[in-house]
């Protein structure tokens, strides 16, 4: 395939869609890229960056549902270049069930499955299925690639993977499958480049936290365990989804507030997590500015750190140790207030923490000294995605991937 044809990623999310153009490469060269969000909402914007051309911009754009996002990208991008140029689109789609465990290619078998899996993640999945076929309606003949956030965890231990309820519901899929993947094979692959490839065998803790928010104990380059569970609403508390519930209260809001499954399910989801907690905000950077004079906005912000916290101490207990704890996601990336928050206490894992080295934005923000070393790394879900486009362009499946680096 020549060097010079591109391929489109694109990772969509419940309100986001983000793109990005990649030239091949070791890594794949970015070119054209950008993001709409707030997709659904009252003032969806648009964003993109050319360092080709040395164009940027961010505008409102209206408001959109999804389709119209998607076709607003695809035009957008057909006024920007040839949209024949591109020679695959990649898709993140963030889960494949019990079947899928690596990219593939997008065939109508495949699409007849997400379908039919598409009530494990109602957040996601039927929205990315609509990118796809939207894709070959507005390209048609273009290949796509599908690309599974659960695919990393695919090969966790099956005590990881059970949940405990009758065993019958196993047998139709229901079990840990655990997200973030993409995410997770970048921060690993990466720590390889950074640290080396003893550093990336041994034992990891990957906090990505965001929007989304979730930890995965990795070890052997493999994960071990996740936070999140069958759905992306498990785990820790996030900047709406409530993280780990006492299941009883389904029952009891059935009773006291006449709540549906479905009222129950947009609760965990939508209201829940710092805005539950904070009634005010889901950004973290905003109960930050209020965290002094609102006790709602402390409140989120201490629940989020604690139960971080909890959930390293138990990831640590599963790995029999801690080599190297890593930060990224937007608020793992960008807020060392709670990076430091959360490492608070940590000494006797091993952590020996520099506070000086984590308000300056150092990438290791623990002392030379320390047992365990704690990074911070931007993450990268793209380059994951066109890594694996490129790779089934040039017919190599992911058995032949050569592992060197992990």
């Amino acid at each position: 395939m020549p060097t010079a044809a591109p391929v489109l990623t694109i990772n969509g999310g419940s309100s986001s869609i983000k793109f990005a153009l990649f030239r091949m490469g070791d890594p794949p060269r970015r070119g054209l890229h950008g993001k709409i969000e707030r997709i659904g909402l009252q003032g969806t914007t648009f964003a993109f960056n050319d360092p080709t051309r040395k164009r940027q911009d961010d505008q409102a754009i209206g408001h959109l549902d999804n389709r119209a996002a998607a076709n607003y990208l695809v035009d957008w991008l057909g006024n920007q270049i040839d949209l024949s140029s591109i020679t695959s689109v990649g898709h993140r789609l963030v889960n494949g069930g019990a079947i899928y465990r690596e990219p593939l290619s997008v065939t109508r078998e495949v699409l007849d499955e997400l379908r039919r899996i598409s009530s494990y993640a109602p957040e996601h999945l039927p929205s990315e299925i609509d990118l796809i076929d939207l894709i070959s309606e507005r390209m048609p003949g273009v290949p796509q690639v599908a690309c599974f956030d659960t695919a990393f965890h695919r090969d966790m231990p099956r005590v990881a993977k059970i949940l405990p309820i009758p065993r019958r519901f196993a047998a139709k899929g229901v079990e840990r499958y655990g997200f973030h993947g993409l995410s997770y094979e970048f921060l690993r692959d990466e720590l390889a480049r950074v640290a080396g490839v003893e550093a990336a065998k041994g034992r990891l803790i990957l906090c990505h936290l965001g929007n989304g928010s979730s930890l995965a104990a990795v070890r052997n380059g493999k994960s071990v365990d996740t936070s999140m569970g069958f759905t992306p609403a498990a785990g820790v508390p996030m900047s709406t989804r409530s993280g780990d519930l006492d299941p009883g209260l389904g029952w009891y809001f059935a009773q006291t507030e006449r709540m549906t499954a479905q009222q129950f399910h947009c609760m965990v989801n939508q209201e829940s997590g710092l805005l539950g907690i904070s009634e005010t905000s889901s950004d973290l950077r905003d109960l930050l500015r209020h965290e002094a004079s609102d006790v709602r906005a402390a409140d989120a912000i201490s629940l989020f750190c604690y139960q971080v916290k909890k959930w390293i101490g138990a990831f640590a207990a599963a790995l029999g140790g801690l080599d190297t704890l890593v930060f990224s996601g937007g608020i793992g990336e960008n807020a060392p207030v709670i990076r430091a928050r959360i490492c608070e206490g940590l000494g006797f894992l091993g952590v020996d923490f520099d506070d000086t080295r984590n308000a300056a934005g150092g990438s290791v923000i623990t002392a030379e000294k320390s047992r365990v070393e704690v990074r911070v790394i931007r993450t990268d879900e793209d380059v994951i995605i066109a890594k694996a486009v490129f790779r089934i362009l040039a017919g190599t499946p992911a058995s032949q991937r050569d592992h060197s680096e992990e």
